[in-house]
């Protein structure tokens, strides 16, 4: 019927203009006739008349002779299109449903019932299809193309909302050739002993060879079995060449090597770790073989026996970190630690030294200490200190140092020191590496900032960029004692340090301790037994580490909400309405570790900040940082901590149990 229409229009409309075109032809042979012959007068003039006359009949006929021809033409291409449309839902090689408001699906052309395998008459509804295809038609926001998957064939899907049509083109062939790609882009890694030096210092010949046949068969055979280039640089480095798709295979699996050789050395009393460093994502190998070093130095600062796999531009991945990191047994380094800061002291005209947000008394002794060093250096130095968020234990001790002028007029807030910073100004972060939780992060918003870290924390991917001196020892139970090291190796024709600076370090100590308990090795006591012999008073530590006795209250009050997960992890929470000081939390979380059958301690409540926060602490079989750097925190094997925005505590909750549940399956 549109195709007589069609036809019937064009057809008058020729007709029309034909009659149209008739009528000024004969009015043009009229006036030609008149005009010749009023200007001639003569037969010749007629003469031409007539063939004017002649010369415009040939052309309309040719004229109409051509509108007929373009006419089929016309009618040809327009039922070619109109077949064309027709047929094109039922052939062409695109799948197409039309689906209903309550998604049930009404039709679908045979390309789809081809590539799908999906029969209309055994399921009549989108969701029997594939649930991506439903999420894409609830997303009215949806406009792009997707890719999903239906059993083993991708498609590139389109929906329209309004039409309630869904197209899929099939790029299984496309999909193929990508994830080849995906899999076989160049990886470059760095392996490292962790403490190859520390164990075979006191080993002979014959042991040393022994390990070394073990770990280089080993890794050997782990390289081949994944296809991997392995090439042995050093007594303890090695370097590897491999493929994406061999990697990803190994992130499923968590590098089960870093068990097989940790759990063989420590049954031969030699318990030696691993550490690696890969890196994909670019073509330029020198690039890759730098960022892979990046990724093994981020390895080495978070304590050692752990894999980092990092796509360039991307965020770091990690798997291991399972144990505490082995206790060096040399001072070499300390001693390096220390010419170096000495140097670095002389090139600044001052020292700004601050520790984190909430600072505890790891990091007023810290701070403490490193301004005794700077001063033992002829350089000026102050400490940075927010009044608004001290707990009492550190409001005790700054009590005290009120009383000392010395001391106090290098004491500073926030404010007082982005107001005395210069271009020479060394910036020391103590007992964290991240600037985002620092007490002032605006000391760092400037260019080519001159910035040290000393830290005991396990590194996180949030790290300073490029700074000038960093010294993170994951080993090492406090900031204070990585300070109290360095202060040995001063010059000693200066003035000692204090009494006072003495006791903050010690406390500092003790608190990350819990009094010498956890986390303490030989260079603890060692450096507990400096600060004594120098002056450290453990009456005035006692005086000042006593809680309160509305402390004790809430500490108990969070304890009684105690939950058990997995059967070894204690979880506690407070209300939604009150918050509580950072402190008593993470004394609460120290407290629940002395319960029977708790391996690992969770607290979460309300912070003063309105944030949501969780204090994390583990005996050590249980590794809490990996748990908080998933909620975007992080921190120790066995001591960690994370905030959360915009949450409250039932939220908090419900995602760390999820975590916690989620680890112990992949356990």
């Amino acid at each position: 019927m549109k195709k007589l229409k069609s036809n019937l229009k064009f057809f008058l409309s020729r007709v029309d203009h034909s009659t149209q075109l008739t009528a000024v032809s004969l009015i043009v042979m009229l006036l030609s006739i008149l005009v010749v012959g009023l200007v001639h007068g003569s037969v010749a003039g007629y003469i031409q008349a007539i063939l004017i006359i002649i010369s415009l009949i040939l052309f309309v006929y040719l004229f109409l002779l051509l509108g007929e021809k373009a006419g089929k033409y016309t009618n040809n291409l327009q039922y070619r299109i109109d077949r064309g449309t027709d047929n094109s839902f039922v052939e062409y090689p695109l799948g197409i449903l039309l689906y209903d408001t309550e998604k049930q699906i009404q039709w679908v052309n045979p390309y789809f019932v081809e590539k799908t395998g999906f029969n209309p008459s055994n399921s009549m509804n989108v969701s029997d299809i594939s649930s991506d295809l439903v999420e894409l038609i609830d997303d009215e926001k949806h406009a792009d193309s997707s890719t999903i998957q239906i059993d083993d064939k991708y498609f590139l899907v389109q929906v329209q909302n309004e039409l309630q049509v869904i197209y899929l083109f099939d790029i299984t062939h496309y999909s193929k050739i990508e994830n080849r790609y995906e899999g076989n882009r160049s990886v470059i890694g760095q392996v490292y002993l962790d403490n190859y030096a520390e164990i075979t210092q006191s080993m002979s010949d014959r042991d040393i060879s022994n390990l070394d046949n073990y770990i280089t068969n080993e890794l050997a055979n782990w390289a081949s079995k994944e296809q991997m280039f392995l090439k042995r640089i050093d007594d303890d480095h090695f370097f590897i060449m491999a493929y994406t798709g061999r990697i990803f295979n190994m992130e499923k699996n968590g590098f089960n090597i870093l068990d097989t050789i940790r759990e063989y050395t420590s049954q031969q009393n030699v318990p030696l770790t691993l550490s690696m460093g890969f890196s994909y994502g670019v073509d330029d190998l020198h690039k890759l073989n730098d960022e892979a070093q990046k990724d093994l130095n981020l390895a080495l600062g978070r304590g050692g026996d752990q894999v980092v796999v990092k796509e360039i531009d991307e965020k770091a991945r990690f798997y291991g970190g399972n144990t505490d990191p082995m206790e060096k047994r040399t001072r070499v380094r300390a001693r390096m630690i220390s010419e170096a800061l000495q140097e670095l002291f002389k090139d600044s005209d001052q020292v700004i030294v601050m520790g984190h947000s909430h600072p505890d008394m790891d990091v007023l002794g810290s701070s403490l200490g490193i301004r005794r060093i700077a001063i033992m250096n002829n350089t000026p130095c102050k400490i940075v200190i927010n009044p608004n968020t001290l707990h009492s234990d550190v409001s005790r001790l700054l009590g005290m140092i009120d009383k000392d002028p010395e001391i106090k007029k290098d004491i500073l807030t926030p404010e007082e020191s982005i107001a005395i910073k210069t271009p020479k100004t060394l910036i020391v972060m103590v007992d964290h590496s991240k600037e985002s939780i620092s007490i002032n992060p605006d000391l760092f918003k400037g260019e080519n900032e001159k910035i040290v870290v000393i830290d005991h924390h396990r590194r996180g991917e949030e790290f300073p960029e490029n700074p000038m001196l960093t010294y993170i020892e994951p080993y090492a139970s406090s900031a204070s004692e990585l300070i109290t090291e360095m202060l040995e190796y001063q010059p000693k024709n200066k003035k000692a340090i204090e009494k006072l600076e003495a006791t903050a370090l010690l406390a500092g100590i003790t608190v990350d301790t819990k009094s010498f308990s956890l986390r303490t090795g030989t260079r603890t006591f060692d450096a507990a037994s400096y600060l004594r012999s120098v002056g450290a008073d453990e009456k005035i530590i006692q005086n000042v580490l006593k809680e309160n006795i509305d402390s004790f209250i809430q500490k108990n009050h969070l304890i009684e909400t105690v939950t058990m997960v997995n059967n070894n992890m204690g979880v506690c929470f407070g209300e939604e309405d009150k918050s509580y000081d950072p402190v008593i939390v993470a004394q609460a979380a120290d407290t629940l570790l002395s319960l029977d059958n708790v391996e690992a301690s969770f607290v979460i409540s309300k912070r003063p900040d309105g944030r949501v926060g969780i204090s994390a602490r583990s005996l050590g079989n249980v590794n809490v940082q990996v748990i908080m750097e998933k909620l975007g925190g992080g921190g120790h094997l066995s001591d960690a901590a994370t905030q959360i925005s915009d949450s409250t505590v039932e939220d908090a909750k419900a995602q760390l149990i999820a975590v916690l549940t989620d680890s112990d399956k992949k356990n």
